[in-house]
């Protein structure tokens, strides 16, 4: 096989669990009896849309009381500005004392006040109110409910009552070791790798039972912290999800490009032996026709080849077959792709030129 420099795609293939994009624990805000549940358990749903329905008399009568109030206190003011009016035209006869329009004028005032203080009441019973009716503060697919119609719920409880996902898109939480992520860097900074800064970084998605999720994912971002107990970091993927096919929790595999390796070669992996020391090694047709050996240099693996950054030059011709009885300084016969089958020497090796 005749080598030449390319340029090859850094691969990094990580797992991770899929997440909801959002996620709302659907609580009471006040405390009664569930009357009605107003869904079906895993439709979906849409923001704003009712999904249990609280008694609501004990709230509708506190917001008549609330009004009852505020007519009250719009009285009682009304009164103390009359009474405060009067007040003002007597003194200017100095029919009354300073100090008892002083007085009016501060019964008008606290009047006043007290109209506010009952309309802020009438707010909060109304707020009260429209909340035994528990709404859906998101879009998406709903859960089993965890009540019943009958049962009592309080204000805040810490069981919700339902949880409302949306799945479309869904996130996927990559784990990588954070030595992965320092070499990675590193890798980048010192220029063996080229990364696409400024472009979005594809991400192909291989399911638990090995088959490829159609639609390709974008990565959102790194977590800017690693986790002290594991060692890791966080890479978030976001990815279209329209027929809820991916859910929450399921485990996957994750494959993007990291960058572009310039001027590196491609070696088959069977090509490759190791020394007792384990140092990559390969044998290559020399000027003479003999084989000769080639330490390499391997960054990482690239599918069933290693990418190999130096001790090849480019037209090196490598063999790739017969490794088992070539040696070095041995005669080598070059044996096209079409007549591989022939049987070489024992003191030969096969080597197809591609």
């Amino acid at each position: 096989m005749v080598v030449h420099k390319t340029r090859v795609e850094s691969t990094r293939e990580l797992p991770g669990r899929a997440r909801a994009f959002r996620e709302a624990e659907i609580r009471p805000q006040v405390t009664g009896l569930i009357k009605a549940r107003l869904f079906t358990e895993g439709e979906l749903v849409s923001q704003g849309q009712a999904l249990y329905q609280i008694d609501a008399s004990e709230y509708a009568a506190a917001v008549n009381s609330a009004k009852a109030a505020v007519q009250r206190a719009e009285a009682t003011a009304e009164a103390a500005r009359q009474t405060a009016g009067r007040f003002e035209r007597l003194a200017e006869i100095n029919a009354v004392s300073r100090e008892n329009l002083d007085q009016a004028i501060a019964t008008q005032k606290q009047a006043e006040a007290d109209v506010a203080i009952q309309k802020a009441a009438l707010q909060r019973a109304n707020i009260d109110l429209s909340r035994t009716k528990v709404t859906s503060p998101i879009a998406g697919r709903i859960g089993r409910s965890s009540v019943t119609p009958g049962a009592l719920v309080t204000e805040n409880q810490a069981t919700p009552l339902a949880m409302v996902l949306q799945l479309d898109p869904i996130y996927l939480d990559l784990t990588a070791g954070s030595s992965k992520i320092l070499g990675w860097k590193r890798d980048i900074s010192e220029g063996r790798i080229k990364s696409s800064d400024g472009e979005s970084v594809a991400v192909t998605i291989a399911l638990e039972d090995g088959s490829t999720y159609s639609e390709p994912g974008q990565l959102a971002f790194s977590e800017v912290s690693v986790d002290e107990s594991a060692g890791s970091v966080i890479i978030r993927a976001v990815v279209p999800n329209p027929d809820g096919y991916l859910l929450p929790g399921m485990y996957v595999n994750a494959s993007f490009s990291a960058g572009t390796y310039d001027n590196v070669f491609l070696v088959p992996q069977g090509a490759v032996t190791r020394t007792v020391k384990g140092d990559p090694t390969v044998m290559v047709v020399g000027d003479d026709g003999t084989a000769e050996v080639r330490n390499l240099t391997i960054i990482e693996a690239s599918g069933n080849d290693w990418i190999v950054s130096g001790g090849l030059e480019d037209g090196d011709k490598l063999i790739i077959g017969g490794l088992q009885k070539v040696r070095p300084g041995a005669p080598v016969a070059q044996v096209p792709p079409m007549t591989a089958s022939v049987r070489p020497t024992d003191a030969a090796a096969t080597v197809v030129t591609q």
